[in-house]
Order: structure tokens, then C-alpha cells, then sequence
């Protein structure tokens, strides 16, 4: 991934409020519901999506900065530490002989390495141990967003070693979420690896909201379609859905989209997506509106303020 303060087009000192102000502009221009099919610009909107995600975070925005870990989250290593360590002497996988003649080296070495293996009796008394130990576990970071995460998704991670290895993000995965990759860490002594933990960062979305299994939306409607009612397109992880608006309806009104939602565990039942209705009047009425509502307005008088409390 690319520097992400380039990707945002902020200057490296930048605020979090320049940071914000930058990324809310990109997503809306790059998110996938305004440019359906077209994966270049979804790939972009990952991105940028990405290095937000990073830099809004204070503690990774640091690391980031005092280069301890790469553009995409993960640490980054010394590949001339690893070559050293995977070398006989080094601490490498394979197993390692000691030769002594005194009877407590047994002892201390089985208390360091929690288990040590003794061999056949060599000539002029010396022994012969071949030792395990567990290797060092690993930490990498992998970045999704929101819908991947929701759906599921594999994702193809570099191990410290160089090598790739495909992780499967189950259905439902939240932000944080820890995936255990047993074997997949650091080579110990005589085999023994240690494991791979991999913590899925899903990054925010500039339309959806997660509450446990169900997910919400705020979506604008016009002030015709609040008070007649009407057909409206409504984003889903899914892909954007037909839905009816009941006559009458306000802000604040809610529509229930039925397993809409996510599955909180592989093989469970999704949840619902909630509608948030959101009355947006044009941008500039017209004196035929105008004329119309005051007239309106003689005729029908009511308080909203007084079923609040607000006389």
C-alpha cells in the first residue's frame, strides 16, 4: 500500500481534522454504491478507506510515523535478524546437541526449554541432549471494510519469512477480532513454531453503522416521498434494494429490512438492517411552494415543540 498520507493528499503534519475532512470528500466521490461495477474506483475507495484507518488512529498514526510498522498496519521486520535466528546457533528450527560431563546441565537446560530429551551414552562419558522449544508468535494486521467484513473475504498476508499464506475473514468478523493461525509463527527449537495472530482492522463506512447483528443507515428523502410515499433505493451490503416509504412518514421513522443484516457467528442467522428516514427539503423552495405552505400553514396549524416539552 501506498504512503497513506499521499493517499489522502494531506501533508504529513496534518490535523485530525484535515485528515477527516479529507477522507469524508474521497469516500463520497469513491464509495461503491455511487460507481456500481466499476472496480477500479472500488479498489481506490480500499485504499483510501485504509489509510484512514490508520491515520485517525493516534497509536498507529505514531508507529507508522517512527517506521515500526508498515503502510498497511503490519510490523516491520528485520530480515537480517530472521536470517541469523534460522541459522544453526541462531535459535532456527532443527534440533541442537550440547556435550558436557556435569550432572546439573540437565537440570537447567530442562528448566529453560521446558523439556529436553537425553540420548544414548557417547564414549568418555558425554552425553548427548536434543532440545524443543516453541517459537516466538507473530502478529500481522490486515485490513477490510465494512461489507467485506460483514460477508466475509480471504485475504492473502506475507509472513516474516516472505512467504504468502491465505486467511479466511469469516461472515460477521468485527473490528479488533483476533484470528489464531496455529504454526505460523516463528520456528523454535527442534520444530516446534510458534503461532500466527492475525487482527482484522475493518474500517469505517461512511454510510453504515454495526449495532451486534443488525446494521443502520440514514437515508434522505424528499419531502414528497415522506408525505405520499414512494418507491426509494436503499444501500445494502448486498447491493442497493427497492423499498416502500409509507405515506406520512418523517425523520426519524424507521424501516426494517429483514436479514439485512450480519450473522454474529458462521452459519448463524443475519440480522436486520434499520432504515433511518431523513426529510431533506430542496435546496432552494420556490414561491409556488412557499405560497402553497403558508397558506397551508393558515388552515392547519400545529406545534411540534409542545410534544417535547418546549412551549
Amino acid at each position: 500500500m501506498r504512503d497513506p498520507y499521499s493517499v489522502l493528499g494531506v501533508a504529513k503534519g496534518a490535523s485530525e481534522g484535515e485528515i477527516k475532512s479529507a477522507y469524508r470528500k474521497l469516500a463520497k466521490k469513491l464509495h461503491p454504491d455511487v460507481n456500481p461495477g466499476n472496480t477500479e474506483v472500488e479498489q481506490k475507495f480500499k485504499e483510501v478507506s485504509a489509510a484512514y484507518n490508520l491515520l485517525s488512529d493516534k497509536e498507529k498514526r505514531g508507529k507508522y510515523d517512527r517506521g515500526e510498522i508498515n503502510a498497511d498496519g503490519s510490523p516491520r521486520y528485520d530480515s537480517a535478524f530472521h536470517r541469523a535466528y534460522s541459522q544453526p546457533g541462531g535459535g532456527g528450527r532443527g534440533g541442537y546437541d550440547f556435550t558436557q560431563g556435569g550432572g546439573d546441565f540437565e537440570d537447567i537446560f530442562s528448566d529453560l526449554f521446558g523439556r529436553a530429551r537425553r540420548g544414548g551414552g557417547a564414549a568418555g562419558g558425554r552425553r548427548t541432549y536434543t532440545t524443543q522449544a516453541k517459537g516466538n508468535d507473530v502478529q500481522y494486521t490486515v485490513q477490510v471494510t465494512f461489507a467485506e467484513a460483514a460477508k466475509g473475504i480471504r485475504r492473502r498476508i506475507t509472513l516474516y519469512d516472505g512467504k504468502s499464506l491465505d486467511v479466511t475473514i469469516p461472515p460477521g468478523t468485527e473490528d479488533g477480532q483476533t484470528l489464531r493461525l496455529k504454526g505460523q509463527g516463528m520456528p523454535g527449537l527442534g520444530g516446534g513454531a510458534g503461532d500466527a495472530y492475525v487482527t482484522v482492522q475493518v474500517q469505517q463506512d461512511p454510510m453504515f453503522e454495526r449495532d451486534g447483528s443488525d446494521i443502520h443507515v440514514t437515508v434522505p428523502v424528499t419531502l414528497d416521498e415522506a408525505i405520499l410515499g414512494g418507491k426509494i433505493r436503499v444501500p445494502t451490503i448486498d447491493g442497493p434494494v427497492s423499498v416502500s416509504v409509507p405515506p406520512g412518514s418523517n425523520t426519524g421513522s424507521r424501516l426494517r429490512l429483514k436479514g439485512k443484516g450480519v450473522s454474529k457467528q458462521p452459519g448463524a442467522a443475519r440480522g436486520d438492517q434499520i432504515v433511518h428516514l431523513e426529510v431533506v427539503l430542496p435546496d432552494r423552495p420556490d414561491d409556488e411552494l412557499r405560497s402553497f405552505l403558508q397558506g397551508w400553514a393558515l388552515r392547519h396549524p400545529y406545534d411540534v415543540r409542545k410534544k417535547v416539552g418546549m412551549e
